[in-house]
């Protein structure tokens, strides 16, 4: 949510100010700004809405002679969306950009009330430019104004920030919040996301936490809390321009579902070897010690841990708790010293789970982050981590990067199984085989025969109601699929264990009601068809997905869409990518905009 681009050096900074506003579209936002030096003064313009408002006003005020200066998307957090308060925010003497919460924003406004300041905007980052400004007018240097500004601040940051006097100068500091420092041939970027500066350059330096960045058009210096030079380690991106471009397809998310295969391979081939699995940096000896495992995440991620509970449960007979992490802090989780705590994570950003996070390591618990961000806040507390490699993920909806969450917790359930011994060796090898080889062949069938899902599609997408039903594994998967109709669609969904039927949401089914079933389990087949003929009888239209082969009675339902068929434990991945396809064409063809819905942000990095 909300995304930060800075550039100082020896061009005209506006262009690439909103080509990387225009990289972080993704991530959710609605409204825009950017700041810059013109003639020696600070100067703004900032729009609610999307970027070609902006854009268009950019050029009705004629900004073309300025080599520095910061863009903001803005997620509306506090304050409704609007012009005012759009970023950036301050005075004459400091402007600001800013992802994150200040928490105290209150006492801090009313502080500086007392002392003469006026506020315009409704906005948390109002307070913290003009405590800036304070400082600044009080001090006379950035560096110190900005110390003296975080002794008070409290809550998450990422900022960066031009004061008057300090032309061609952007200084960036960051609290809970991703920031990182690009140097390029043409000068040096500030933000929040590498994907918005790849056209320029893949080369970075993290910010730390303490630290402030100062870059210009010769080059990036980082000062520490102390007030001493920091020399960093100059890191390369592993991502490429390609991968944040839609190479022919009309919308991010179906060609991310499309990469799904490689991905999935990508991720997993390198972790098996010689009949050997790696689970990150954990050694076998301390996977043998743990007990029990804790899952914490968000959103879809959340989904891929109730899946992963499953296959760590069936294989290798451990007990595994789910959280969603936004709770886990607040319900005081019973940890034993022989757990692990997993938490699951696309950006690696996001605010809750990393709270879950810190959680169990302040409570002694070993941790294992599952993360597709390299340097990411979670990869670097981690005790341990499990490196997915989908790549870039750019639409809002997660579809890539589920299936390489699902294929780490795969993969970690077959390593605890064989540490456990509750499979045979050649059983192990049998499975692990067919999720790095059968399973990426099974989507690509699925792709190309993707367009029975696009028929049902068009079918129902005008209803106003869906019902998910499912048993065991495959109720799991009715919460992901749920999740991706509404999320992109606007469809009130509902997912539910199909047993639970009886016990009050029938009362729910009405003639005409939609509800998708789901069977990819033989144990619970029998039930899900007694499951079916309930809601039939009160006039539900059922749609079906199911494994090719099992057996049904004809006439169960009034679309099927029947599902390639891989070991059963894997089905998940299948049904993920035919219900992906689904929620896709019933966005696409409602007309809504498939990668950015509305409300809704990438990354989560606020609480």
């Amino acid at each position: 949510m909300c995304g930060i681009i800075g550039f100082s050096g020896t061009e005209n900074a506006v262009p690439k100010l909103m080509q990387g506003l225009s990289a972080l579209e993704y991530r959710g936002y609605d409204s825009a700004g950017v700041a810059y030096f013109e003639n020696g003064s600070l100067r703004f313009v900032k729009e609610k809405g999307r970027l070609d408002k902006l854009q268009s006003k950019i050029n009705a005020v004629g900004v073309f002679d300025t080599t520095c200066g910061i863009g903001h998307t803005r997620w509306a957090t506090h304050g409704a969306p609007s012009d005012v308060n759009s970023h950036p925010h301050g005075t004459e003497n400091v402007l600001i950009v800013h992802n994150g919460i200040i928490e105290n924003y209150a006492q801090i406004k009313s502080f500086l009330i007392s002392k003469g300041y006026v506020f315009k905007s409704d906005t948390d980052t109002e307070t913290a430019a003009k405590l800036i400004d304070y400082h600044f007018t009080e001090i006379g240097e950035p560096i110190e104004a900005v110390r003296k500004a975080l002794n008070t601040i409290e809550g998450s940051y990422a900022v960066a920030a031009l004061f008057s006097g300090h032309e061609g100068k952007i200084f960036a500091f960051r609290k809970d919040n991703p920031l990182i420092a690009a140097p390029s041939l043409d000068g040096s970027f500030i933000t929040s996301d590498i994907s918005a500066v790849l056209k320029f350059t893949n080369k970075y330096y993290e910010i730390s936490e303490g630290e402030i960045a100062v870059a210009d058009k010769d080059g990036i210096t980082f000062v520490s809390s102390e007030g001493n030079i920091v020399q960093k380690e100059l890191q390369t991106a592993l991502w490429s321009v390609d991968k944040t471009e839609k190479c022919g397809f009309e919308h991010f998310m179906i060609k991310e579902i499309h990469e799904e295969p490689e991905a999935l391979v990508r991720t997993l081939s390198p972790l098996v070897y010689e009949g050997n699995i790696a689970v990150g940096d954990l050694k076998d000896d301390d996977l043998r010690q743990f007990e029990k495992i804790h899952i914490v995440a968000c959103g879809t991620a959340y989904h891929a841990g109730l899946i992963g509970k499953v296959a760590i449960e069936s294989l290798a007979r451990l007990n595994v708790n789910v959280y969603y992490a936004s709770e886990f802090r607040y319900i005081n989780p019973i940890l034993g010293e022989n757990d692990l705590v997993i938490a699951i994570s696309q950006s690696g950003e996001t605010a809750d789970t990393l709270a879950a996070l810190r959680l169990a390591k302040l409570k002694g618990v070993r941790t294992l982050a599952i993360v597709n961000n390299e340097g990411s806040a979670l990869a670097r507390e981690a005790y341990s981590v499990f490196y997915t490699k989908a790549g870039p993920e750019i639409s809002v909806a997660s579809t890539k990067a589920y299936h390489v969450q699902l294929g780490a917790l795969y993969l970690i359930a077959l390593k605890f199984a064989g540490i456990k011994g509750t499979l045979a060796a050649d059983e192990i090898s049998r499975l692990t085989h067919a999720l790095v080889n059968d399973v990426p062949d099974k989507i690509r069938e699925t792709l190309d025969h993707k367009s029975h899902c696009e028929y049902v599609a068009k079918k129902y997408m005008n209803v106003k109601n869906m019902f998910f039903i499912g048993r065991g594994v495959d109720r799991a998967q009715c919460e992901e699929a749920a999740l991706k109709v509404k999320e992109i669609s606007y469809i009130h969904c509902e997912a539910y264990a199909a047993g639970e039927l009886k016990h009050g949401t029938i009362s729910l089914i009405e003639d005409g009601t939609p509800v998708v079933a789901i069977i990819t389990s033989m144990t619970t087949a029998d039930k899900m068809i007694s499951n079916i003929e309930e809601v039939k009888a009160r006039g539900a239209r059922v749609i079906l997905f199911v494994t090719e082969g099992l057996s049904i009675p004809s006439g169960i339902a009034n679309d099927i869409i029947y599902l390639s068929k891989t070991e059963e434990i894997f089905m998940p991945f299948i049904c993920g990518t035919s219900t992906q396809l689904m929620a896709y064409y019933m966005s696409l063809n409602l007309g809504h905009d498939v990668d950015k819905p509305r409300n809704l942000a990438k990354s989560v990095t606020v609480e």
